[in-house]
């Protein structure tokens, strides 16, 4: 059985429809209407221990909904939901013990205390042996380096340094799941790397399952092994990452630097404007082609039977650019 096992699993929201004015407010109290709006709308996946995924759509898609559902803290309209044998929602305080989750700019650290009075508190919570502890702090506090912020009061904290924080206090009493929604926003790049090699490093040295929800698409490339789409309340996509770029991302880029920009070059690059597009800057031409149409060999061989290549690169497509079309799509 799956770790995570979710079966046409619907959200749906009654909201009150008022009226403007005293006669609206009247009305709305001794005849109400309503509509539904349904958030998260019969989404089936399964997710085994150890799998890094993300889950991603823009604003308002679902995500956040279905985190809630998963964690206990919803109940669905309708489906069915397990985590690891348990239904959340009716027995949450098992669930809890078996999760960890970073909520945004929601803390879980005591704000006047200094972040290791926290911690002591989180092992008493949850029951966490000494020795596990033990080794894990200090194997967090390596990692994530934290050794010079465990006296000092989580208010006095920087961004940067809270949210370390929290993804230790998140992965402390060794949770067979994490959900992380947006760990690194607003962080600068440093921290960002410092975090995601700790996610990495832990998912693959104790097979901690991650669920990861974010709008930074280059954490769900570096940290996820698969990827959930979702819009509108349903899910458009699941896969592998390397799937979805074979599947959808199609257009790459070649940047070739070359001695000269010929005559006979220019004639050829014209020649198949519906093949490829093409820039000319300082010495570097930029191709951006379809996979489909012509493979970067050939394109390599056209352009060097007209010039000396003296150097080239090839950008595969992001993430990002192919959320970007299916969203358009």
């Amino acid at each position: 059985m799956s770790l995570i096992q979710v079966e046409n699993l619907v959200k749906e929201y009654r909201i009150n429809i008022k009226k403007e004015g005293l006669s609206g407010a009247i009305l709305n109290l001794f005849s109400p209407k309503y509509k539904i709006n349904t958030a998260v709308n019969k989404i089936s996946f399964s997710i085994e221990r150890g799998e890094s995924v993300g889950y991603i759509g823009a604003n308002g898609a679902g995500k956040s909904t279905t985190i809630k559902m998963l964690t206990g803290i919803l109940t669905p309209t309708s489906g069915d939901l397990t985590i690891n044998g348990i239904i959340p929602y009716k027995n949450r305080i098992k669930n809890n013990l078996q999760i960890g989750t970073v909520f945004g700019q929601r803390t879980q650290l005591w704000w006047d205390l200094p972040v290791i009075e926290s911690y002591k508190l989180l092992q008493k919570i949850y029951e966490i042996p000494a020795d596990t502890y033990k080794a894990n702090l200090e194997m967090f506090t390596q990692l994530l380096e934290l050794k010079e912020l465990l006296r000092i009061p989580v208010r006095q904290l920087s961004l940067g340094q809270k949210m370390r924080c929290e993804i230790c206090a998140a992965f402390l009493h060794n949770p067979k799941i994490v959900y992380l929604d947006e760990p690194t926003i607003g962080l600068d790049v440093i921290v960002k790397g410092r975090i995601r090699e700790f996610i990495k490093t832990l998912n693959r040295d104790k097979k901690t399952t991650v669920i990861l929800t974010t709008h930074d698409l280059q954490d769900i490339e570096e940290v996820c092994n698969r990827v959930i789409i979702i819009d509108t309340g349903s899910i458009i996509y699941d896969g592998s990452i390397q799937n979805i770029k074979n599947e959808f991302g199609n257009r790459r880029t070649l940047n070739l630097s070359i001695n000269n920009l010929n005559n006979n070059l220019t004639n050829v690059l014209n020649e198949n404007k519906e093949v490829f597009s093409y820039l000319t800057t300082d010495g570097v031409l930029t191709i951006d082609f379809d996979g489909e149409k012509i493979t970067a060999s050939k394109l390599i061989d056209l352009i060097s039977n007209h010039c000396e290549v003296i150097d080239l690169t090839l950008q595969e497509p992001s993430i990002e650019s192919i959320v970007k079309s299916l969203y358009r799509k």
